[in-house]
């Protein structure tokens, strides 16, 4: 996996580019980080990684969540994921006798899109279109150091001591200000830094971030950073001794005992538990930074100064007390996620070369490695059935409400829990790849990605704080040399606004409340690339989905059989089609095949000569005689078009079915008829949105008459057929060009691409398992049940309330406290209170959304 795939901010901006090569648009996947040549924990590599904004043609505006010092930024197509070519395309002439409207559709099993565009030569021996193959992707957890394009390299450190937006301006300015560094990326939830620098730099940079008073270490290439153990805890005895110490210099103040008794005992609650907000400020000051640190410092020397000596001691032990329920409550989101990586067993049983078996860390268990799992034990490594049945709870991973049976060449999946009975199973993926893995270090990645409201509140913080430092300076100054104010009393009032200034419950608003809304979606079956589509999800007006596999089951049964032609044997018709159809793999004929099967009333005849007829069927030799069985396009270029034939085709397809028909040298012989069923839960869903006020818009390569006919049972408002996948591309810009909101596409994440990635938000079902979902959908779906849209949408905009309580909240306690404080009416007290206070209130408020259980339930009114 490249690093362009790797690093890739969810919020790029896609390409669409309906006839591009699937390969194409993975040119990069072929790269990889084997060419670096390691030299102190780094890497080169000549793979154009993704850097600073992605031009996408006809996408949106999205940026990176990285830094970039100096201007570096290269740029990154993203989209081109086209779908499958089809054959000659829709277009043709009408036999003469044909005046039914089939034009563009290809009914045979043999080139039908059946909604996935998957127009192959539909023979068992076809080149299944190379180019259209997806190269594998793999997703393991970030490495120490990854190459770019540009010569220099990327390495990523974790570091404790970097836990909010005070550290990372620290770091920001300081490595920022190095020739060596062209780029940083922070991510404060996972105390991660990723640093793009010239080679041989590292030692450089771990030194610079040192004399900010904090350790980098490199990060480990196995772990993942939800594995990582959180700093060890600082012992509770001093901050004890401080409180103890504030309340008896304010007792001694209160009792007009001797000033000199209250100020030792401030000191020492001061230096008991002030001295690392000291030293913070220090380095701060030092580095031209006015954080919290700094300003606390300032303003607690500055009322010690003036003799407040019990307000300065009591303001820094409520201020650290603060800074330690803030950083809990923080840890608390940090760890939201944790419960998923908890969810795979440390250990598996595994079957040794003698046919024992033996219990060893699921970590070290190899690829094609035998592993037992027992009844209620949980699956450890994702992996393929081989011996056994059982059923197995999958909610975990996917958020199914039922279990889901498991025999022989079935796949599981790491996280997952076996309910009943024992199996074996062959492991198809690594501890550090398995689906649970990928998901989990997707939403790592997710988090430390930035979304729009938090790069506002970051702007704004930028310029929030200098202004209230100078408007300070000013009060402590301007009134009394120009109006003969007390030089002690609006020196006082400044320090109250020194603590004021740091716009700390301003800053975690945002992501606390992001990180929180992404885990909470993870658990549920929903992952979500980025804050940036956790946002939008709230704007989507129209929602295009795919029809085969996302509306219907995907599993289309051949429902009716005619026998068209007379003096024929019906039985005999059905084992001539049934043995073309066999020969192909497309969903149609193979549902023609499969009836004849289950009906064990006919034997498959050898077929000679077979050859796939690209966008028309197949046809080969029975018994000495030849035979077509293709799609209406076949049939008017054999001239075998009637009005009786057109009004039985016009009749099935009104119903929603897809015909077939087999056809000799002289006339047509019979008619298939093959449709997809309606999930349930597509219903509810298409409901659900209605209600949410998002309208819907199916777009599928089936013909005109079976959109139809699907639509009206699924509740859709807008059906359109023949769609080639540049069609949907065009459908869904002209949604987007109609300005009623965002655009929804929901697909399979590899047929629908360019749709998928013109869309504002881009939705991969059944996303289990499936590395290209993961890695290309900006939100992939664990499962296939359609009504976690609806739910991924409620949760966006309970994420929009969210943020704008706590942003509103965090200003409005600010503005009140900035009056009170210039009229004469604040105290330190009450600053350390609207300061620490309004953190812990929008941290609390955004923590919210991981137990918001109602957010995921049916806007419908319960029956």
């Amino acid at each position: 996996m490249t690093d362009a795939q790797r690093t890739h901010d969810p919020r790029h901006r896609h390409a669409g580019g309906a006839k591009t090569c699937c390969a194409d648009a993975r040119d990069t996947q072929a790269a990889t980080v084997a060419d670096a040549a390691p030299a102190a924990g780094e890497h080169a590599h000549g793979d154009a990684a993704a850097r600073g904004a992605q031009p996408h043609a006809g996408g949106h505006d999205h940026e990176h969540d990285h830094a970039s010092v100096h201007g570096a930024g290269q740029e990154h197509a993203h989209g081109d994921h086209a779908g499958h070519a089809h054959g000659d395309g829709h277009g043709h002439g009408h036999g003469a006798a044909c005046s039914h409207d089939h034009a563009a559709h290809d009914h045979a099993g043999h080139d039908h899109d059946h909604d996935h565009d998957h127009d192959h030569d539909h023979d068992h021996d076809h080149a299944a279109g190379d180019c259209c193959a997806p190269a594998a992707l793999t997703l393991a957890p970030l490495p120490v150091a990854r190459a770019i394009a540009s010569g220099h390299v990327r390495s990523a450190f974790r570091i404790m001591q970097m836990d909010c937006p005070t550290e990372e301006t620290l770091i920001r300015k300081k490595l920022g200000a190095m020739q060596q560094v062209s780029a940083l990326e922070f991510n404060l939830m996972q105390r991660m830094l990723t640093v793009e620098h010239v080679p041989g730099a590292q030692p450089a940079i771990e030194s610079a971030i040192r004399t900010l008073g904090m350790t980098p270490e490199a990060a480990s290439a196995d772990a993942p950073a939800t594995s990582v153990a959180p700093p060890p805890a600082k012992p509770w005895w001093p901050l004890a001794l401080a409180g103890v110490a504030a309340i008896a210099s304010e007792a001694v103040s209160w009792a007009g005992l001797p000033v000199w008794l209250s100020a030792v005992l401030a000191l020492a609650a001061v230096l008991a538990c002030g001295l690392t907000t000291y030293k913070k400020g220090w380095i701060a000051i030092r580095n031209g930074n006015l954080n919290i640190n700094a300003l606390m410092s300032i303003a607690v020397t500055g009322a010690m100064a003036i003799g407040q000596w019990p307000e300065a001691a009591m303001v820094m032990v409520l201020f650290t007390i603060a800074e330690l329920i803030e950083a809990k409550s923080l840890d608390r989101a940090r760890n939201a996620i944790q419960g998923l990586m908890q969810l795979a067993p440390d250990t598996a049983t595994v079957q040794d070369a003698d046919g024992s078996w033996r219990t060893i860390e699921a970590a070290q268990v190899a690829l094609g490695a035998v592993v037992r799992v027992k009844p209620g034990e949980r699956i450890g490594l994702d992996g393929e059935v081989v011996a056994g049945r059982s059923t197995v709870n999958q909610a975990p991973i996917t958020g199914e409400s039922l279990p889901v049976d498991k025999a022989a060449g079935d796949a599981v999946y790491a996280g997952t829990i076996n309910e009943s009975g024992s199996f074996d199973y062959r492991v198809t993926a690594v501890a550090a790849n398995s689906t649970l893995a990928r998901i989990i270090h997707a939403v790592e990645e997710a988090q430390g990605a930035k979304a729009p409201t938090q790069r506002f509140v970051d702007q704004f913080a930028r310029v929030y704080t200098p202004i209230v430092f100078a408007v300070a300076l000013l009060v402590a100054v301007a009134p009394p040399l120009v109006l003969g104010g007390a030089w002690h009393d609006w020196i006082y009032r400044a320090l109250v606004l020194l603590v004021i200034a740091c716009p700390c419950a301003l800053v975690i608003s945002t992501p606390v409340t992001i990180v929180s809304g992404l885990a909470a979606a993870a658990r549920r079956g929903i992952l979500v690339k980025g804050g940036v589509y956790l946002e939008e999800g709230r704007k989507l007006a129209w929602l295009a989905l795919d029809k085969t596999g996302t509306i219907t089951h995907g599993k289309p049964v051949q429902t009716d059989f005619d026998l068209h032609a007379s003096g024929v044997d019906a039985v005999h018709v059905r084992r001539l089609g049934a043995s073309l159809a066999a020969r192909s793999d497309h969903p149609v004929s193979q549902a023609i095949a499969a009836a004849a099967r289950d009906a064990q009333a006919v034997a498959f005849a050898n077929v000679e000569d077979f050859e796939a007829l690209v966008g028309r069927g197949v046809r080969g030799t029975i018994d000495g005689a030849r035979y077509w069985l293709g799609n209406h396009r076949l049939i008017e270029e054999l001239e075998r078009c009637s009005p009786v034939l057109e009004a039985k085709l016009d009749a099935l397809e009104r119903q929603g079915k897809s015909v077939v028909m087999l056809v000799d040298d002289t006339r047509v012989l019979g008619i298939f008829a093959v449709a997809d069923t309606i999930k349930d839960t597509s219903r509810a869903a298409i409901a659900d949105l209605h209600a949410l006020g998002i309208r819907t818009a199916m777009l599928t390569g089936d013909n005109p008459h079976t959109a139809q006919a699907i639509a009206r049972q699924a509740g859709i408002d807008d059906a359109r057929g023949n769609q080639l996948p540049e069609d949907k591309l065009a459908a869904v810009e002209e949604l987007s060009a109609g300005g009623a909101g965002a655009v929804g596409m929901v697909g399979d994440g590899i047929n629908d691409a360019p749709a998928l990635a013109r869309a504002d938000i881009g939705f991969a079902m059944g996303a289990m398992g499936t590395d290209t979902a993961i890695e290309t959908a900006d939100v992939a779906l664990m499962d296939d049940d359609l009504r976690k849209i609806p739910a991924f949408v409620r949760l966006s905009r309970a994420t929009h309330r969210v943020l704008v309580q706590n942003i509103g909240f965090a200003l409005g306690v600010k503005i009140v406290f900035l009056g009170l404080t210039v009229a004469g009416l604040g105290t330190m007290w009450m600053a350390v209170f609207a300061d620490a206070g309004a953190s812990l209130i929008v941290v609390g408020n955004g923590l919210r959304l991981l137990s918001k259980a109602g957010v995921f339930e049916s806007a419908q009114p319960k029956r």
